[in-house]
């Protein structure tokens, strides 16, 4: 129900954009977040865009850098990353939940499949 693209190399201090698409649900009463797991690593919390108002909450480590936006009308949610540092490879997944708070894993019950990022120094 959640496909994300977007993912592939970049440079450090470039960008990407990663996208997800959800089907089957309906997108809009769905709190949207991103994770992301390194290698060796626990799965953590990059991002999240409630549905009630919109709101936004970052993970210290990518605050300023990155900027997650939804689209109801197209059931997608996209995550801008810029100024990108090695230690922002990773795994980046997305997911859709209706529970609090955002920045816990627990609080998603779908998830997508991950796309891979990568950041050459």
């Amino acid at each position: 129900q959640l496909q994300a693209s977007g993912g592939g190399l970049a440079q450090a201090g470039g960008s990407l954009r990663l996208s997800c698409a959800a089907s089957s649900l309906t997108f809009s009463r769905y709190n949207m977040g991103w994770f992301r797991q390194a290698p060796g690593k626990e799965r953590e919390f990059v991002t999240a865009v409630g549905w009630i108002g919109g709101n936004t909450i970052y993970a210290d480590s990518v605050k300023g850098r990155f900027t997650i936006s939804r689209d109801n009308a197209k059931n997608t949610v996209n995550l801008q990353m810029s100024g990108l540092k090695s230690e922002d490879t990773a795994v980046y997944y997305c997911a859709v939940g209706t529970n609090f708070p955002l920045t816990s894993g627990k609080s998603y019950y779908y998830w997508g499949q991950g796309t891979q990022v990568t950041v050459s120094s």
